[in-house]
């Protein structure tokens, strides 16, 4: 068993799971009251996630160690970048490279390469009604880069199928007081994967979160999480596998001329079928064009 189905349930849990934990990151930094980027400006940001953990949450989402000694460590270095195209319409891109290993008594597996790409597109539907409030719809596209091998024995760097989503954004500036809060929640289309045969189902996915500053000291705390529905494989609904995932991440940052640095802790609080444990996330954020 050690052999066998530990590696199955790795592979299948890591791309779900390191895109469940760089969602918010990635996209809360920009979202200090600047929600459409005018056109011309806009932002870059580069992240570099890592867990590594022997720890995991079962099918019954209770929290306990991974079975045959199971240890699991993931890296992820990802780069996002958004632009104003015209008046209220930003694009998002993002890519990933990706570096995972699974050890338990049945050996070592280990995986290097690009993860999938996402890009999005957002826009402000308020505006051209007059109204400025910080409300946005935000629709995009995953599409599958990264490596996802019909082969237990290897631990994929990418989902292998196509996801759609659209979310909708809304957020609060204190100002003058230098706070913040915003959020989204959001629906995510997967499409069956060919390969595996396999529908992996719906997925309904949040964030919230609350910032502020000190000087040129940063602060926030992001909440968020997914829940999806069964997977159906040949026809069939696999309760088994189906995944939810909840997390915590407090973080710092340190404002400089060249742009902003972050240094955070993402714990996991709750889940099903994937990795569990903390991660340490570093970050750093930069506007161009304003």
């Amino acid at each position: 068993m050690g052999v066998e189905l530990i590696p199955v349930a790795v592979r299948r849990a890591f791309p779900l799971a390191w895109c469940a934990v760089m969602t918010g990151s990635i996209a809360s930094r920009s979202a200090e009251a600047q929600w459409i980027e005018a056109p011309g400006t806009g932002w870059i940001s580069a992240e570099v996630f890592h867990q590594d953990t022997r720890t995991r949450y079962d099918v019954q989402a209770h929290k306990d160690e991974m079975p045959f000694e199971g240890r699991a460590i993931s890296t992820a270095f990802f780069v996002t970048a958004a632009g104003g195209l015209i008046p209220n319409w930003d694009l998002w891109v993002r890519g990933s490279v990706n570096s995972l290993s699974f050890s338990d008594t049945g050996g070592d597996r280990s995986e290097d390469g690009l993860g999938d790409v996402n890009l999005w597109m957002r826009v402000a539907p308020l505006r051209y009604l007059g109204v400025d409030v910080p409300f946005a719809i935000r629709g995009g596209v995953k599409l599958p880069v990264g490596d996802s091998p019909v082969d237990a024995e290897i631990i994929p760097l990418g989902e292998g199928q196509t996801d759609w989503e659209i979310m909708a954004e809304v957020g609060h500036s204190f100002w003058p007081r230098s706070l913040y809060v915003n959020g989204w929640i959001g629906y995510r289309h997967r499409k069956p994967n060919e390969e595996t045969s396999i529908d992996p189902g719906e997925e309904v996915f949040f964030l919230a979160q609350v910032g502020g500053a000190l000087g040129r000291i940063q602060y926030k705390m992001v909440a968020e999480g997914w829940d999806s529905d069964t997977p159906i494989q040949e026809g069939v609904p696999v309760a088994s596998s189906q995944r939810q995932y909840l997390q915590l991440t407090p973080s710092v940052w340190y404002q400089t001329r060249a742009g902003a640095f972050e240094l955070g802790w993402r714990v996991s609080l709750a889940g099903r079928n994937l990795p569990a444990g903390s991660a340490l996330v570093i970050g750093y954020f930069s506007r161009f064009g304003s």
